[in-house]
């Protein structure tokens, strides 16, 4: 699995995980999810993320967009 579908796999997880428990326990959950939202966009124009970072550094491949 490259670096670029493991960061979308833990976004896509993190933001799910954030919005059900928003409506289990409670709505201020949804900061986490405004706060993954924030850092796909400003990665998405910097082209730093830090979890592919630490990805790259602990050996995984990277693709095409952290290459």
């Amino acid at each position: 699995m490259t670096i670029d579908r493991i960061v979308m796999l833990f976004a896509g997880t993190v933001v799910l995980v954030s919005v059900a428990l928003s409506q289990l326990h409670h709505i201020y959950w949804l900061f986490l999810t405004a706060f993954v939202g924030a850092n796909l966009f400003q990665a998405s124009i910097t082209g730093f993320c830090p979890l592919a970072k630490i990805l790259k550094a602990l050996g995984s491949k990277p693709g095409q967009a952290f290459s």
